[in-house]
């Protein structure tokens, strides 16, 4: 029986706010702001317990190793730890920002992967994202393969593709680009948006992180099958508001597919593609501009919740506590929840503040990844939490990571020991 299990990122030690992420506005707007990576680390585990609470499977991925010595190394740094971090603090801040950057916590960009149902040999697919949009997340690439294989190691149920070449004309996103909507016989159809094709958009204000051109590719390296994957643009509008991913304004569980109503540049077609592929299953929950705009869409991460379903087959809504804040997301979803059509039928808001500050919400926080029982007994197990290994790494984020971290402490060599101590534990214990 096949169970989707949240692999959630657990945020790492050096959660800061360097503002590099063009086109995410909420990483925009805070940054210099000094964070609280002991917070961060807890909140986003608040979450995980809240999902387990309501009887779904959940695991972690740890943090990737920073400072990226070997991308400092190759941007001309050289020396002593030391004198590297004060080389690239004095002469390209933003490169020491990078290598410094703990956006793997939004493992939903860690990779695309496509269950083995669905699949021409019937293993399980992870292509890890390039990123290669913005500089600090392009590096996370060879780190982030490496924790795959790690963590799903078994050739006899796990395929692992590298990273797409090719340069900007394949840059890929992961999984914040891509849905699996699914019938209750299992029939799926794999959703893949992008927001440039062949030619960027004049209009654009903000880049266009993913392309038509990785969508296919990855589509093709997942032995998909033709009838089983559509492919969606984004709307100019959506992107120039800040919809980075399609994450931001689009949503997915089962056969329900909640969405923004500027989300795509032919909802019409899609919508029609949807149902001919899918039928009665497919259900569509459109949010209109005129009850909730595409800015406000993004200021409060609506569109990029959760839709989990539980053990009794009722979906519910895993959205950020801004949403509860917000007069017109509120209603919005109090809208849903009285619709008897919608099977979105609860909701719950956990408070994931400092991930949100950088612009990533409880979505950005988990790669979703299709198993069955024998996928589940072949990967690294210690990943997959219960309660005591959840308080175990409650603990443990209680204990050794700051609550507190400016942009000047990124300097500090002593800062760099202490971290790269902190994730070696880390893999000690839950990478057995």
């Amino acid at each position: 029986m096949n169970q989707t299990v949240n692999f959630d990122g657990l945020v790492g030690p050096t959660h800061n706010y360097a503002g590099l992420s063009v086109g995410n506005l909420a990483s925009q707007a805070h940054k210099a702001a000094v964070s609280n990576p002991r917070a961060a680390a807890l909140q986003g585990l608040a979450k995980m317990h809240r999902l387990m609470d309501l009887g779904c499977a959940q695991g972690f991925i740890p943090p990737l190793v920073c400072p990226d010595w070997q991308a400092l190394h190759a941007w001309g740094f050289q020396g002593k730890p030391a004198q590297v971090l004060e080389k690239a603090y004095q002469q390209a801040p933003h490169l020491l920002a990078a290598a410094w950057s703990a956006s793997s916590m939004w493992t939903a960009n860690a990779a695309t992967v496509t269950p083995s149902a669905d699949t021409a040999d019937r293993r399980v697919h992870f292509t890890p994202a390039n990123l290669l949009a913005m500089p600090h997340r392009t590096i996370e690439a060879r780190q982030t393969s490496v924790l795959l294989q790690r963590l799903f190691a078994d050739e006899a149920y796990f395929a692992h593709h590298s990273a797409l070449p090719g340069g900007q004309a394949f840059a890929d996103e992961g999984a914040a680009n891509h849905c699996r909507l699914v019938t209750p016989a299992g029939e799926a159809v794999h959703l893949f948006v992008y927001g440039r094709g062949h030619v960027a958009d004049p209009n654009l204000h903000y880049p266009a992180r993913q392309t038509r051109l990785a969508c296919e590719a990855v589509a093709r390296q997942h032995g998909l099958a033709d009838e089983a994957v559509l492919y969606a643009q984004q709307s100019v509008a959506a992107i120039n508001a800040g919809a980075f991913h399609n994450d931001v304004v689009a949503v997915s569980d089962g056969g329900t597919l909640l969405y923004h109503e500027q989300a795509f540049a032919d909802e019409t077609g899609l919508l029609a593609a949807l149902t001919e592929r899918l039928g009665d299953a497919f259900v569509p929950v459109r949010v209109n501009a005129a009850e909730l705009s595409l800015a406000e869409a993004v200021r409060t991460y609506l569109f990029n919740s959760q839709i989990v379903t539980n053990p009794q087959g009722q979906q519910v809504l895993i959205a950020p506590i801004d949403v509860a804040e917000h007069p017109q997301a509120q209603a919005v979803v109090a809208r849903i929840l009285a619709d008897d059509s919608h099977p979105i039928q609860a909701v719950e808001y956990p408070d994931v503040r400092e991930s949100m500050r950088n612009g990533g919400g409880p979505a950005c926080l988990r790669l979703r990844v299709v198993l069955n029982e024998a996928e589940q007994a072949a990967m690294q197990t210690a990943c997959l939490l219960d309660e005591n290994k959840w308080q175990a790494l409650h603990a443990f984020v209680q204990n050794r990571y700051r609550d507190r971290l400016a942009f000047e402490d990124l300097r500090d060599v002593a800062f760099a020991e202490e971290v790269e101590q902190v994730v070696a534990d880390l893999y000690g214990v839950w990478l057995v």
